[in-house]
């Protein structure tokens, strides 16, 4: 019976990034991931890196640290993460003030700049001119997140990592090891480090372990490659999935009981154009208890479609695909990252709400805080930070 050091569950980019560092240090590493196809939040992310977006020091030394990495990211892992900068363009909704939107932003690490309809317009002349009141814009870093998952699943497996494709059912622990239970086998490991995203709370609660980490259903369109060029990365000035996700955690109890849908959805149009050609276009955000629901697929597309028409009309009769994701959080916006209080050898890497920026810092520092080494910003983003009843 072979006894790995560290299981990693999922292998979407938190995943994949700390199974690597894992490995690189020296421990034996098992990582386990459900999907085949690896279809998850990481797959259908936009690939933002807004390091420029940082609101306090913690964040903006690890956005620093973050656009560091990625810059060498490609050549370390050896394989094109599609690493850019871009302009970023945040519409003003013509029913905002834009000094009202711009003010909102000034205490980020890099504010934006304040730009007229016309200015917008030259920067990405697919807007909608009607339909907005002026825009911000900023340098955004960028990368392919499937390619970048991908990156670090092939360097993690070349320096001795071993990977498995089965779902995980619920594990156990006792003082030495950790047993977990697959639909196909069951595995040994000294320690667990559960990096499921969306579907963490829901594991970790078949394995008997309350965590106050929540998660949003996400939707948007997948175009193939078209020939139409968006010349920027467009979103909302006001992004409403923030606030959402924020009132989402008030009433606690209502996560532990299926079938409710805790707040009306929301949809932050944007959309982004992949060095392929391809498109994502979205979002819909939506806060139902239950990870497993069937969502109308029809009236979401409807919706996106109709919403993103406003802004940028040419994109709204795109070929494309609707998909859906769920993408997990915190009750305060930073990621739960360590050992989970009372349960011996479980630990959480997940809950990011700025992830491809991050986790790549996080998953370093993480990887070394585990061979104990003491790091103040990891002991900050401690599960135990919200200890309390559920």
């Amino acid at each position: 019976m072979k006894t790995y050091d560290w299981l990693v569950i999922g292998a979407g980019i938190t995943g994949a990034a700390l199974a690597y560092e894992l490995v690189k240090i020296g421990f034996s590493v098992l990582l386990l991931e459900q999907d085949p196809t690896l279809r998850n939040a990481t797959y259908y992310s936009y690939g933002g890196l807004a390091f420029w977006s940082a609101t306090t020091p913690l964040m903006r030394q690890l956005c620093d640290q973050g656009i560091a990495r990625h810059r060498i990211l490609s050549t370390e892992l050896d394989a094109d993460t599609e690493f850019r900068e871009l302009d970023l363009l945040l519409t003003i909704a013509t029913d905002t003030d834009p000094k009202v939107a711009a003010a909102s932003y000034a205490n980020f690490a890099i504010p934006p700049k304040l730009l007229s309809v016309d200015e917008a317009l030259e920067m990405e002349p697919l807007l909608n001119k009607q339909a907005i009141a002026g825009a911000l814009t900023v340098k955004h870093g960028h990368i392919n997140p499937e390619k970048t998952a991908q990156a670090y699943i092939e360097a993690f497996l070349r320096a001795g990592g071993e990977m498995e494709i089965t779902q995980v059912q619920n594990f156990t622990s006792n003082h030495s090891s950790q047993t977990i239970k697959t639909t196909t086998k069951t595995y040994h490991s000294a320690k667990i480090v559960v990096c499921a995203g969306g579907f963490s709370r829901q594991l970790l609660k078949a394995s008997g372990i309350p965590i106050k980490l929540y998660f949003t259903h996400a939707e948007m369109i997948q175009t193939p490659p078209v020939e139409l060029q968006l010349r920027t990365l467009i979103m909302s000035a006001n992004l409403q999935r923030f606030q959402l996700e924020a009132e989402s955690t008030k009433v606690d109890e209502l996560w532990n009981q299926p079938g409710h849908e805790i707040l009306a959805p929301i949809l932050d149009a944007g959309a982004i154009q992949f060095q392929n050609g391809s498109m994502r276009l979205g979002q819909i955000s939506r806060v139902l208890s239950d990870p497993d629901v069937e969502i109308d697929k029809k009236t979401s597309e409807s919706w996106l479609r109709r919403s993103i028409g406003e802004i940028l009309p040419a994109l709204s009769n795109l070929p494309g695909t609707w998909h859906h994701c769920l993408v997990a959080f915190s009750g305060d916006r930073l990621p739960i990252i360590g050992s989970i209080p009372g349960c011996n050898g479980v630990y959480l890497f997940s809950g990011f709400s700025n992830p491809l920026a991050i986790v790549t810092p996080l998953a370093q520092r993480f990887a070394n805080y585990l061979t104990g080494k003491e790091d103040k910003i990891i002991s900050q983003l401690s599960p135990a930070r919200f200890q309390s009843p559920m």
